[in-house]
């Protein structure tokens, strides 16, 4: 797909589009609406190459890493942005008025305002080939490591690690989750429709009850994904403290539980069985579920267990 010559008309630009415009580059810009099909195709195709083929069992690994690779490239030029911003700071700083270091003023000014339309439109496609995933999977992309920073179309997702960090440095960083965390931990078998709306209604009284709430979770499949699903509808911060295995061993959803109360939460919401009545009865309680919701008890943390209605 060729991008147009011509740009959109002012009043109707977007973000990415705005502030392409200001870095007076002769060349054409890809528009915000092709970065986007540009992204929902390459997954499309993907998909529909792997789909009933010997790699179908491999396809959630192919896709997260073909998001995970416009996520690492955008990161990577944002730390660029970052370098030719310390290096702007610096010649501002020594500035003596002459011609030549006038210049090399302008050019990392140059330089980190593309590589922020570079990074930004890596996102673009980064976000739509994650929609499509979710749309044609029904999973949800997250990061394996590090942090997403929030768009016009995803909420931010950081690790929680890096949010107790920021915390403890008491700073208002990009990996500060906000002011009010609530936690949930859900069994992996409670994916069900009933499930599904028993965590929604639990996580909609949290918002109305936090408006300004971030969701901590480990990002575990089932209820957990169901949750993140609502948190990504909604546009709520994430914070994935996601079980350690390699480090932590058997233990590893435990420690995540750890450091989700290292967070401080407000609330602590669990689902330790699927809500589903025939399901539930061949299945146990799920461990870490049980474990957060007693040792928020502990703390004097609120805890609420999801329930079936009446």
């Amino acid at each position: 797909m060729q991008p147009s010559s011509l740009p959109p008309t002012s009043d109707h630009l977007t973000a990415f589009e705005a502030q392409a415009l200001l870095l007076e580059d002769p060349r054409p810009y890809p528009q915000d609406e092709a970065l986007q099909q540009l992204g929902h195709a390459l997954m499309n195709e993907v998909l529909d190459l792997v789909t009933e083929t010997a790699l179908e069992d491999f396809s959630g690994l192919v896709c997260e890493a073909l998001i995970g690779a416009f996520h690492s490239a955008a990161g990577r030029i944002e730390r660029d942005a970052d370098k030719a911003r310390d290096t702007l700071g610096g010649l501002i700083r020594d500035f003596d008025g002459s011609e030549v270091l006038d210049v090399e003023i302008q050019e990392a000014t140059r330089k980190a305002r593309a590589a922020d339309v570079a990074t930004l439109a890596l996102e673009i496609i980064r976000d739509a080939a994650a929609a499509s995933y979710t749309t044609s999977t029904g999973d949800v992309w997250n990061p394996w490591k590090g942090t997403v920073r929030a768009s016009r179309t995803t909420a931010a997702q950081i690790e929680a690690r890096d949010a107790i960090r920021a915390a403890r440095a008491s700073k208002h960083a990009a990996a500060s989750p906000g002011t009010t965390i609530v936690a949930f931990r859900a069994a992996p078998h409670a994916d069900t429709a009933e499930d599904a709306s028993r965590i929604f209604d639990a996580l909609n009284w949290a918002l109305g009850r936090w408006p300004d709430m971030a969701l901590a979770t480990s990002g575990a499949k089932g209820g957990e994904k169901l949750a993140i699903k609502w948190a990504k509808q909604k546009n709520i911060t994430l914070v994935l403290a996601k079980a350690d295995f390699d480090r932590n061993g058997r233990a590893a959803p435990f420690r995540a539980n750890d450091e989700m109360l290292d967070l401080d939460p407000v609330c602590v919401l669990t689902l330790a069985n699927t809500l589903n009545a025939e399901r539930g009865k061949s299945l146990s309680p799920f461990g870490p579920a049980l474990n957060l919701g007693q040792k928020a008890g502990e703390r004097g943390i609120l805890h609420y267990p999801v329930k079936s209605r009446g």
